[in-house]
């Protein structure tokens, strides 16, 4: 006799029930949800606390959304619903490419909690918005001829991912001090530059503070996907071989 089957746990698993309670709905306890992400952090969000934020108890809240967990894939999804990709029609890959990436990580920094969550957010990517981010990415790299496109969105999205969740991270920690980033960089710096003191190669990345420290991280950001990308087009056909 076959045991019995563990329900997946995903919020995009099973069907949702008729709401109980008409004056709230999935899609309120969604954008309420990201607002607290937004400016309080995940260890703050609770059902309990998102509850009271929403005038309900805990137990309305579980008759639209059974888990926390399955809470964060609807505001993951939620989230991706910013993010700009370029139609595949694009003449320029590698320009679309750029514009999607820069969108993915303005999205991330607007949402300091979303990369760092991604790994974690259970089956995340079958959300409806999330599944469109993806076909139109994998539509843009397919038109342009990648042998293995979904090769190149993943490498491209590892880059993307790990830059904004360093640099959501930072912010996070800027923010909290209460002051500029430029202000808490010129706090800082010189416990920095005495921990550098004695590292050659170290010691001149610390010798004075950026005049723009948002231009810095752009620029950073910009400098790394140039890089990816050209390691990407050597991968699309006729395009021939570094050596070469």
């Amino acid at each position: 006799m076959a045991g019995k089957t563990n329900p997946i746990p995903s919020v995009w698993a099973r069907q949702q029930s008729e709401p109980g309670q008409p004056t709230l709905s999935r899609a309120a306890i969604v954008r309420e949800a990201i607002v607290m992400l937004d400016t309080e952090g995940i260890e703050a969000l609770s059902m309990r606390k998102l509850g009271a934020r929403l005038n309900a108890g805990a137990t309305s809240l579980y008759r639209h959304v059974a888990t926390k967990d399955e809470l964060m894939e609807l505001a993951v999804d939620e989230a991706f619903a910013e993010i700009a990709v370029p139609s595949a029609g694009s003449p320029d890959w590698r320009a679309a490419t750029t514009e999607a990436a820069r969108s993915f990580r303005a999205t991330a920094l607007r949402h300091p909690w979303l990369a760092s969550v991604l790994g974690q957010a259970g089956l995340a990517y079958l959300g409806p918005n999330l599944m469109s981010f993806s076909e139109r990415l994998a539509a843009l790299f397919t038109t342009a001829g990648f042998p293995e496109p979904s090769r190149a969105i993943d490498t491209v999205l590892s880059y993307v991912i790990g830059m904004s969740t360093t640099e959501a991270a930072w912010l996070t920690t800027v923010a909290r001090s209460g002051e500029t980033e430029a202000a808490f960089i010129a706090r800082l710096m010189p416990a920095a530059q005495r921990a550098a003191a004695d590292h050659e190669h170290l010691a001149g990345s610390y010798a004075a503070a950026a005049p723009d420290p948002a231009e810095v991280r752009n620029d950073k950001f910009a400098y790394g996907l140039d890089v990816v990308l050209d390691g990407l087009a050597m991968r699309l056909p006729n395009q021939g071989s570094p050596s070469a």
